[in-house]
């Protein structure tokens, strides 16, 4: 069957867009020939800096005729009803429909919509111009005097259809001027002439041969692969950046790696300030001794030609630009270095956080007692958690960060070394920031488990304090972040914390700052009272007193539902977690619908212990017969009745009642004596063994006996196998 091929050749497409842009195109052809009735093989899509290209293989050259029949209204129905139906089926009269007839539903109109197969190259001829005309380009622009809107300046279109076998069509339409055709053209600067193509195979090898290489993951490897042999050359190492290598592979059509210098003086500055430098201002990978993270004074750059001097002039100029890159950083390093972080705090009181939420300044303060307050908890000295709280912000305020904002933290260590700082406050103030991802390490220095927390546990409890929650799929402030940082932080410490206490704690931080500000009031306004205004002063002194009354009633007040829906949310959050690492959610579920479940460790080791249980035969048999009490409770609760009753042993008249009874409360004691120890794998194989009892009693003892009082006491024991597993979790969140 014949193929397609489509190339949109233009100006220059930035390299961020390209690799989504080929897959749009691709799916937008590909959905425009399904939505025909043409069905075909396969479709790979592929992009240059000046090119998108599509082939599609195996499309019928015909789509097949189809057949619908679209339900119309009831004989007899509004007229309203009757041209509606008649539009949307393309019908001109109700002569044109059949009246069909159910025994339940009468008479209604049915209509027989027939459409005839159409030719393939029609299909392409009108969905592709479509295609081009509306694609969907983060930004895009139009030049001269045409209409189109495009990224950059279209400037051909190729488009051809046909099988191997034979010489292919040109699918002939025009976009804004341009025809398309069978021309295409190579590397704008080695081979810039026009090149006539036939099918696929054909364009790719003639593009190769015009310096194009087509595919960008080929040109990712033909980089990677010579850079790495080019430094290794030079007995040193590539230092791999994946995201600059998708980047520099959109710069490209032809790449040319290349290896340039600069002096040795500028090692002096941190190693990643040196990274950020030359990667941000000139696309360069840079490079390092072998088995260390210490840099060399080479540079590694892609050119998109092979130049007859074998690139000197390119990495000459490259190498000029970064050393005045370089010189800058070099003199903002230095610069930042001679005033103390402690020193830059007054800068803060400027910076606002959030409107509602007040300014750095303010929140300095909070993350200095809240890290004070966490630490004990993680294992942390309260002063150094205290002094890297203070100093963990001041580095976005230096001359490095404002021009480098990916090394915040980072600078913040280095800076905190050179003046001497504690090596565990310095860490924490690089670390607190983290995780900021899933595939971001978790601080383990307790200072900076301590700072993390506390940084993270103060933005969620100000953002839901003024109801700034996210919302769908927007979350602006990052909190959804922020709550994964905090679970991934105490699931790796293997301490203990509770998250009400700590949202209480941080909670309390604002009821200070609110206090904070009734002073501030308070002081302003004295200084508009006369000193011998005695009743001035004391109406100052009651309003000051009801001022911060109100505020942290006001506060106080919406700390328990704050509370509530932040644990709510962790719990989401959790099981975004515990999913990713093969548990199942609805045992989270399962554990949280507990209530007074706070302490993400302990959680987490219950999700685990009674996951690992319900895969065996004894948990899968023990949570049947527990579904089957449930049911029967359901059903009878249903009429009214309620069975929380003690169970009356005097009413127990078969054996296996009997020894479900003793084993109910045995279990229970001792399942509840290890969750009270934190043993859940003990509390699972106390709850184990009821499995044998249970399955009996089902077997043996009919529930709804013929006496009213020995079926409310088998209800009521039945209720007493809910209850006892409720020592490990709410079986009824339990699915599958």
């Amino acid at each position: 069957m014949p193929d397609l091929l489509l190339e949109l050749f233009s100006e220059e497409i930035p390299a961020r867009m390209q690799r989504k842009a080929a897959e749009d195109l691709k799916k937008l052809v590909t959905d425009a020939l399904v939505e025909a009735g043409l069905h075909y093989d396969g479709a790979k899509a592929f992009s240059t800096p000046r090119r998108l290209a599509l082939t599609v293989t195996g499309i019928p050259t015909h789509s097949a005729a189809t057949r619908e029949d679209r339900k119309g209204p009831k004989v007899g129905a509004p007229d309203a009803a009757i041209q509606g139906f008649l539009r949307g089926a393309g019908l001109t009269s109700l002569d044109q429909a059949h009246v069909h007839s159910d025994p339940k539903k009468g008479d209604f109109y049915v209509a027989h919509i027939e459409k005839p197969g159409r030719d393939t190259k029609d299909v392409i001829a009108t969905a592709v111009p479509a295609i081009i005309r509306s694609f969907p380009w983060p930004k895009s622009m139009h030049w001269g005097t045409g209409k189109l809107q495009w990224v950059r300046p279209l400037q051909a279109i190729v488009c051809t259809f046909g099988p191997e076998t034979e010489e292919p069509e040109v699918i002939d339409f025009e976009v804004d001027g341009i025809r398309s055709g069978n021309v295409t053209y190579g590397h704008r600067f080695i081979a810039p002439g026009p090149i006539p193509v036939k099918r696929f195979d054909d364009y790719v090898e003639k593009l190769f041969n015009a310096s194009v290489v087509l595919d960008a993951d080929r040109r990712k490897d033909i980089i990677l692969h010579d850079a790495r042999d080019r430094v290794f050359a030079l007995g040193l190492e590539l230092v791999e950046d994946e995201g600059l290598l998708e980047e520099v592979a959109g710069l490209v059509e032809w790449p040319v790696v290349l290896v340039g210098t600069f002096e040795e003086e500028f090692l002096k500055i941190p190693a990643e300030v040196i990274r950020a430098t030359i990667r941000a201002n000139q696309k360069c990978f840079v490079v390092r001794r072998p088995g260390t993270t210490e840099l060399a004074n080479r540079f590694v750059l892609i050119s998109n030609i092979e130049a007859k001097d074998g690139g000197a002039a390119i990495t000459a100029g490259n190498g000029r630009v970064i050393r005045a890159r370089l010189s800058d950083a070099k003199f903002f390093y230095d610069t930042d270095l001679k005033t103390r972080l402690e020193e830059r705090l007054p800068k803060f009181e400027q910076i606002v956080f959030h409107e509602k939420l007040g300014t750095q300044a303010e929140r300095i303060l909070r993350l200095q007692k809240l890290a004070a307050a966490i630490a004990p908890l993680v294992g942390a000295d309260i002063e150094k958690a205290r002094r890297a709280a203070l100093l963990a912000k001041t580095d976005l305020v230096t001359e490095v960060v404002g021009e480098f904002p990916e090394v915040q933290g980072l600078m913040g260590r280095y800076y905190a070394a050179a003046q001497g700082e504690d090596a565990s406050v310095a860490t924490a103030i690089e670390d607190h920031y983290k995780p900021q991802g899933p595939g971001d390490r978790v601080p383990t220095d307790p200072v900076a488990i301590a700072v993390a927390l506390a940084d993270k546990l103060d933005t969620l409890t100000g953002f839901w304090a003024i109801d700034e929650k996210p919302t769908g799929s927007k979350d602006p402030y990052a909190l959804r972040r922020a709550a994964l940082g905090v679970i991934r932080i105490a699931l790796s410490t293997g301490e203990k914390l509770s998250l009400n206490d700590a949202i209480a704690k941080a909670i309390a931080g604002y009821n200070d700052q609110t206090e904070a500000e009734a002073l501030t009031a308070y002081e302003t306004a004295q200084s508009t009272v006369s000193t011998e205004d005695v009743d001035g002063e004391q109406d100052l002194d009651n309003a000051l007193e009801s001022y911060g009354r109100r505020l942290r009633r006001d506060l106080d007040a919406k700390t328990p539902a704050i509370i509530a829906d932040l644990i709510a949310f962790f719990a989401d959050r959790l099981k975004v977690q515990l999913r990713d690492q093969g548990a199942r959610h609805d045992l989270v579920d399962a554990v949280f619908a507990l209530g007074g479940q706070d302490d993400l460790l302990l959680i987490s080791r219950r999700v685990e212990a009674l996951g690992r249980f319900l895969d065996t035969e004894d948990g899968k048999n023990l949570l049947a017969g527990y579904r089957r009490a449930a049911n029967i409770l359901k059903a009878e609760e249903k009429k009214g009745e309620s069975f929380e009753g003690a169970v009356d042993a005097t009413h127990l008249k078969l054996s296996e009642e009997r020894a479900l009874h003793v084993a109910i409360a045995t279990a229970r004691a001792e399942a509840e004596a290890a969750v009270a120890r934190e043993d859940y794998e003990g509390a699972i194989t106390a709850l184990a063994r009821l499995r044998a009892p249970v399955d009996a009693f089902f077997d043996k003892v009919l529930v709804n006996a013929e006496e009213p009082e020995v079926r409310v006491n088998r209800l009521n024991l039945l209720n007493a196998i809910r209850s006892a597993t409720l020592a490990v979790a709410d079986f009824s969140k339990v699915s599958g």
